[in-house]
């Protein structure tokens, strides 16, 4: 054989492997192509199957909350309430928003007591409270540590207070010295849909009960702890809060938060935490009135 044919035979050698090895390439870029979107239609499969399964919940927790029986009825004052759902296990915790500080009516006791309960000193706690009340009032008069235009301007700020009721949770941000990190530590303790100047502990988590007078955390834990041992429907509860005042289940609202988690054999979750108002707006038969919806989703 003569140099030149060893030479041609060694180059279409050199360009087989060459295609050998982009094939190679080729088939492996494919497979991972392939797992990667098993992935992804897999974890899309589980969440949307959680959603559905966490929706259940919250369709779950209307209609306990509609139970005829009184003694069945589901409470909303955090105890949980486990099922199953199509294998997924279904976690639910409602809370009855006339438990939770509405800050369009609170007074200035209770907003500085919340305040003062999440680490605020007591001055800026008295600044943030008539800083709260001013932005609902409806004049321009400041109170005596609180802010309306004049000192927002004077905050480099582009708006001033609404002079008018707070239409949702979050507008509470843009009151004059609050900050996010403040916000997250009070959000789980106020509402707009309370209604009352004071919360009903019967329905208060702990944010809101370490806001009343007297309460100690062990107190309020004791508090939550007793009032969960007591049977749905069952009248006079015997409970106390420190200054004396009996805890009394009945006249809750006709709103509440509620938070659903479900939970695969596989360890995906989705937690959604709603915020209903039972019961329909202009709309015969309707069972709810979503006013919040928040959605989490998590894997294994």
């Amino acid at each position: 054989m003569t140099g030149v044919g060893r030479n041609q035979r060694g180059v279409a050698l050199i360009l087989v492997i060459w295609v050998i090895a982009l094939m190679g390439v080729l088939l492996g870029s494919f497979a991972l192509i392939a797992r990667t979107e098993n992935f992804e239609s897999r974890h899309l499969f589980d969440g949307t199957t959680a959603r559905y399964a966490a929706q259940a919940g919250i369709a779950r927790a209307v209609y306990e909350l509609r139970n005829p029986d009184m003694t069945q009825r589901w409470v909303g004052d955090g105890r949980p309430y486990d099922f199953d759902f199509d294998g997924a296990k279904v976690d639910v915790r409602l809370t009855d928003e006339s438990g939770l500080i509405d800050i369009n009516t609170a007074d200035d006791t209770l907003l500085q007591n919340l305040f003062q309960s999440v680490g605020v000193p007591l001055d800026q706690a008295v600044a943030l409270s008539d800083a709260i009340q001013d932005w609902r009032d409806p004049d321009d008069m400041p109170r005596a540590h609180g802010a309306e235009i004049n000192e927002y301007k004077a905050a480099g700020l582009t708006y001033a207070p609404r002079n008018a009721p707070f239409q949702t949770v979050g507008e509470v941000q843009q009151v004059l010295g609050m900050n996010y990190d403040l916000f997250e530590k009070i959000e789980p303790a106020i509402t707009i849909y309370g209604g009352g100047v004071q919360p009903n502990a019967a329905y208060a988590p702990m944010d809101v009960l370490l806001a009343l007078p007297g309460m100690t955390p062990d107190l309020a834990q004791q508090l939550i702890a007793a009032r969960q041992q007591v049977l749905p429907g069952q009248q006079g509860s015997g409970l106390t809060l420190p200054d004396g005042t009996p805890v009394v289940a009945n006249g809750g609202g006709n709103t509440y938060t509620i938070q659903s988690r479900a939970t695969l054999a596989n360890g995906a979750s989705t937690v959604l935490d709603a915020s209903i108002r039972l019961g329909g707006i202009g709309t015969a038969g309707q069972p709810y009135t979503v006013l919040r919806w928040a959605e989490k989703e998590s894997s294994r």
